[in-house]
């Protein structure tokens, strides 16, 4: 009964994206934003790939990926999601690696690119 009536005083937006101030709104935005990120790198692959007519993964892909999992890694800490921040702090480390890989090794070590 007390989370009900605590609830049921509060508008609409705030019980439907689970907030209780203004800036909770922009928090959410911002990890939208991060979630529209991880979503387009898969389109950006998909979208290579299919122009190439082979699987590619493109650089923009790995960057995607890392601001993406940056953004989600901020909101899920601000919401101190556990589960959230563990999936995105394995992930980030994986997308900085790679990046590390293509830009920071030496040219005769990248193989036959």
């Amino acid at each position: 009964t007390r989370v009900y009536e605590g609830e049921s005083g509060k508008p609409w937006i705030y019980r439907f994206l689970n907030i209780s101030s203004p800036i909770g709104i922009a928090w959410v935005l911002f990890g939208l934003l991060g979630q529209i990120l991880f979503t387009g790198r898969m389109l950006l692959q998909w979208m290579v790939s299919e122009r190439a007519k082979r699987s590619v993964v493109p650089v923009g892909f790995w960057w995607m990926s890392l601001a993406g999992a940056s953004m989600l890694l901020t909101y899920f800490i601000w919401r101190r999601d556990i589960v959230g921040v563990l999936g995105q702090s394995a992930g980030w480390v994986i997308y900085v690696r790679n990046l590390w890989l293509i830009y920071w090794t030496e040219p005769s070590e990248k193989g036959p690119n």
